[in-house]
């Protein structure tokens, strides 16, 4: 079974007078990147909550944004340091005087400083961090069951790209065995309108020539190889837990083979099958980028 690396999830808990809201957005990276926006009460807590939130989460850029909020009010949890915000303001006024600045005080101008605002809650016992760390908990659970929703529709659209890429193999495998044939005929031909009938030719050894060439245009094994990767693709795909790597790496070789496929032969059918398997292959290399 594979997991998206893309979701959302939230949640909630609370405590006496207080409440901790936690809202988790997963997307695509290469590997686990973590983003916290706590509040300062937190700050001593972040390891902890890094800790808990990689033991949960293999991969993806995850932003992780934590309120404390008076329970049953909208407002945050936080109160304004007046002694902070006049010498905030004085400071202001200083360098608009020493600046020759004649602009208006603004709100917004007060709202650059977040030191001015502090939280409520004095500090964070290790029983109100259990509280926070459920909503975290509530949260990440949400994401795990959007990004494993999200990977059972990619796991089917997966599938159904590695069936089309095995129909167009069996038309290209059907098509090879009269495709040598053509080779050998048409170096035959090419070699008749160069040479003269005047000369003497060994035609044993000519024919022994182009039946060499003509085997070198054999897809047999780039076939074999190519129907082996996309069995070895589903195996994968549906027994092991952290495919994302190993499915990049098959579509890289599936992708050769085509190539190889497509060099060595000159049945336009062939080569039309070719073109259309690479067109299946990079797109299912674009939806792996998504897989945990």
């Amino acid at each position: 079974m594979i997991n998206s690396m893309t979701g959302y999830g939230k949640g909630s808990a609370n405590k006496g007078n207080w409440q901790a809201d936690v809202e988790v957005k997963s997307i695509n990276s290469r590997y686990l990147e973590i983003y916290l926006k706590i509040p300062p009460i937190l700050t001593t807590k972040e390891y902890e909550l890094r800790e808990f939130i990689k033991s949960k989460i293999r991969r993806g850029k995850l932003n992780v944004s934590v309120q404390i909020k008076n329970n049953g009010l909208g407002d945050e949890a936080v109160i304004l340091d007046e002694s902070r915000l006049k010498n905030y303001v004085a400071l202001i006024k200083k360098v608009k005087k020493t600046a020759g600045i004649s602009d208006k005080l603004k709100l917004e101008h007060l709202l650059l400083s977040k030191d001015i605002f502090v939280s409520s809650i004095e500090e964070m016992n290790d029983s109100d961090f259990l509280i926070l760390k459920k909503a975290l908990n509530i949260a990440l659970n949400d994401l795990l069951k959007m990004k494993k929703n999200e990977g059972e529709e990619l796991g089917k659209d997966l599938r159904k790209r590695i069936k089309s890429i095995e129909q167009k193999l069996g038309l290209i495998e059907k098509e090879s065995g009269p495709s040598v044939g053509e080779h050998f005929n048409k170096y035959k031909e090419k070699v008749k309108l160069l040479l003269d009938d005047n000369q003497n030719i060994n035609n044993d050894r000519l024919e022994t020539e182009l039946a060499i060439l003509a085997e070198r245009a054999d897809i047999t094994e780039e076939c074999v190889r190519l129907r082996s990767h996309l069995k070895f693709f589903i195996d994968s795909l549906e027994k092991e837990d952290d495919p994302g790597r190993k499915l990049n790496f098959l579509c890289q070789e599936m992708n050769r083979e085509a190539n190889t496929i497509s060099s060595k032969t000159i049945s336009l059918a062939i080569t039309h099958n070719s073109v259309h398997i690479k067109e299946d292959i990079e797109r299912i290399r674009e939806q792996i980028q998504n897989i945990e």
